[in-house]
């Protein structure tokens, strides 16, 4: 479902006002958000990318979702190719942030999901209908109170049902449970394993700072830092790949990969 090949994204820095008055003719500062990336998930496994702050993963699914080009590197979502085909791959995809802003908060839940349907090409009957089915298949039982009455973790599931109302194929989440108590990241957890995966049959590319969380959710681990994919597969195949035992836990694999990345 997603396959990728040394997808590179530089960014340049703007001078600032010494630089500018200064430096005229100095180049602006390259930064090196994902270098070289490679990546391959199958149709309904859960990828956890892990990585530090500034790691390079938001950068990396915003170029998946086609919301920015990468400078260098090919890939294929969803059997459509990233650059050419952008429109066919935004018709397979969701995508929901970890902090969801996008809401109009004076709306209620069912006025938001109208609204966002009508986006999306639906029908009346087509938003009322997924409206309501999906609404019960992830516990949300009153669409008409107003966006900004409901807590966070109720936010979080109407944020997903938004994502679900085009009928994705793949779902790509940025700290999906960010802001959320541990009890309603847990039943978050829950939610994308048991109703997305085993009984949608979607494909799940998230992001995470949380070795526990990647562990609990995820078929394939991807750990990031400084642009680079360190480490990625199977857990327990990474773990031995990187000399340890399969029942240790997936942070002491984490904090393997980076203190070698930083020694390095």
């Amino acid at each position: 479902m997603i396959e990728i090949n040394n997808i590179t994204k530089r960014f340049f820095l703007p001078k600032s006002l010494k630089e500018a008055l200064f430096f005229p003719f100095k180049k602006n500062r390259e930064i090196l958000a994902v270098d070289n990336v490679s990546l391959r998930l199958e149709r309904g496994q859960i990828l956890a990318l892990l990585g530090p702050n500034g790691a390079g993963k938001t950068t990396l699914i915003k170029i998946l979702c086609t919301l920015i080009l990468p400078d260098a590197g090919t890939a294929k979502i969803a059997g459509h190719d990233l650059i050419t085909q952008s429109q066919e791959i935004r018709a397979k995809i969701g995508l929901v942030f970890g902090e969801e802003k996008g809401f109009y908060w004076r709306l209620t839940g069912r006025q938001n999901l109208e609204f966002f349907g009508i986006l999306y090409n639906l029908s009346a009957a087509q938003i009322k209908e997924r409206a309501a089915r999906l609404s019960k298949l992830l516990d949300i039982d009153d669409l008409d109170k107003p966006f900004q009455n409901y807590s966070t973790g109720m936010k979080n599931r109407l944020a997903l049902v938004r994502c679900l109302l085009s009928e994705p194929e793949i779902i790509f989440m940025d700290e999906p449970t960010l802001s959320l108590d541990p009890g309603s990241a847990h039943k978050f957890r829950n939610l994308i394993k048991e109703n997305l995966v085993k009984e949608l049959g979607k494909t799940v590319f998230f992001t995470t700072h949380q070795t526990k969380e990647a562990e609990d959710l995820a078929d394939i681990i991807a750990v990031m830092d400084k642009g680079k994919v360190k480490a990625f597969g199977k857990p327990d195949e990474i773990k031995i790949k990187w000399g340890l035992n399969k029942e240790c836990g997936l942070e002491e694999l984490y904090l393997k990969v980076i203190a070698q990345e930083n020694e390095s």
